[in-house]
């Protein structure tokens, strides 16, 4: 799936413009980008976490000319699937809950809210 493709179904489950939508996912991200910079973990429960790895400077080889070069120390995120995730994932479809899976989102309170889970 593309970005693209999510502010569709965002557009199209919440009932937004596209615009509107473009500027919740785009949020979403620099959300996420901006956490894990200031060295956060990111958790979203039934769904899974995001975090970063230090991953060691070690030798590499320079693809073009196979000269060996130093490949420096760098932060790399890293996603970890929550077990609810994996579940669904893993779950046989039934027609059920493919059906639960695509409904709308609806409104769970008169404050504007909306509710992130399927009803």
């Amino acid at each position: 799936m593309t970005k693209a493709a999510l502010v569709e179904e965002v557009s199209r489950t919440a009932e937004l413009t596209k615009k509107h939508s473009e500027v919740i996912v785009e949020t979403v991200f620099q959300s996420i980008i901006m956490a894990l910079r200031r060295g956060e973990k990111i958790e979203l429960r039934g769904f899974g976490s995001f975090r970063l790895r230090q991953r060691e400077s070690r030798k590499g080889r320079n693809p073009k000319t196979g000269d060996r070069v130093d490949v420096p120390p760098k932060k790399v995120p890293y996603f970890k699937p929550g077990k609810e995730l994996k579940e669904l994932i893993n779950r046989k479809p039934s027609p059920e809950s493919e059906s639960s899976l695509s409904k709308p989102i609806v409104p769970v309170d008169s404050g504007g809210t909306r509710s992130l889970t399927p009803t």
